[in-house]
């Protein structure tokens, strides 16, 4: 999708766990692994993106931790999912910044159908928490931390 402003994104990402490993892809232009997720698009929320964006990069519909709490009102307004967490960061430049919303979720099973021609990655892999700690992985930070919430977040 192109960019909304030429500065600054929103996007979204979702942590997806299931049987207490963690879902992480590995970027095909980065070539690091991160979560499932993607531009906000103009027309949508950011719970609607979250859940887009994992349907078309793994194929799999994916329940939003929190989202039984989502109100529609007569007014036409929409309380929207707090994320448990908003990421501040530069995308591959330092002169384009994304401020991405990063949301947990579980999966119904393991097994991923990424529509065709979609999204591209380089791998998709469920994470243990013993497989997060390995530095053999070579995760970054940001994501061990937000994959470790998602599992613990997941438990409750």
């Amino acid at each position: 999708m192109p960019h909304i402003h030429e500065k600054m994104d929103w996007c979204v990402e979702v942590f997806i766990v299931h049987e207490n490993t963690v879902l992480l892809r590995k970027h095909d232009k980065y070539k690091e692994w991160y979560s499932v997720g993607g531009h906000v698009e103009l027309d949508e929320d950011s719970v609607e993106a979250a859940i887009r964006e994992v349907k078309e990069e793994v194929g799999i519909d994916v329940a939003l931790l929190g989202l039984d709490g989502l109100r529609h009102f007569s007014d036409g307004s929409t309380a929207v999912l707090a994320p448990p967490f908003i990421n501040r960061h530069f995308a591959g430049d330092t002169a384009h910044e994304h401020l991405t919303l990063v949301y947990f979720g579980t999966a119904p099973s393991k097994e991923l159908k990424p529509i065709e021609g979609r999204e591209e990655s380089e791998g998709l892999r469920w994470f243990t928490e013993a497989d997060l700690a390995d530095p053999a992985w070579n995760l970054r930070e940001n994501i061990v931390f937000y994959a470790k919430a998602a599992l613990e977040a997941a438990k409750k």
